[in-house]
């Protein structure tokens, strides 16, 4: 069953959860052929109930030890910009669409997600264009982020900040 597992690490991103649940959006997901949809809502106020998303299978939860395992089973990543989730996901080898919060001000992770999408190894959307975004993608253009490479990362991290 081709899974979607939706993540927004230790943070409140309710806009994504709302987004990702709208009809809209499922009706994306299952024209794409994704069926089972899993969501980690963090300390958001929202945890949709199993029946709120007909025509797919639908887990929420807050938090786990490890998301590790829900990231493996994934056909398609769908994250909040936090590196941590955007490291861990693009190091198993994941397909990734970060979805950044434009609501939060002075947004260093729009920098760090327009920086990995310009190296081709995640697409990314605001929560006013996920549907769309999920309609259209093309997840072949994807390039591998080869992990244990420090170097590579600080330099990564300079591009992104603007610190060169």
């Amino acid at each position: 069953m081709k899974t979607v597992f939706v993540t927004v690490g230790t943070t409140s991103f309710d806009e994504l959860i709302v987004s990702i649940t709208s009809p809209e959006t499922v009706q994306a997901l299952k024209a794409r052929g994704y069926e089972r949809l899993v969501l980690q809502v963090g300390r958001g106020s929202l945890v949709p109930a199993a029946d709120s998303c007909p025509h797919v299978t639908l887990e929420a939860y807050r938090f786990k030890d490890s998301i590790a395992e829900d990231i493996e089973q994934a056909d398609l990543v769908i994250s909040h910009a936090g590196a941590g989730s955007c490291l861990e996901s693009l190091g198993a080898g994941k397909s990734l669409l970060v979805v950044v919060n434009d609501k939060l001000m002075n947004n260093h992770q729009l920098e760090m997600a327009r920086q990995l999408h310009m190296d081709s190894h995640l697409l990314y959307c605001t929560c006013s264009t996920l549907t769309e975004t999920l309609r259209a993608m093309d997840l072949s253009v994807l390039q591998p982020f080869l992990p244990g490479q420090p170097k590579n990362f600080a330099h990564f991290l300079d591009k992104a900040l603007g610190v060169q």
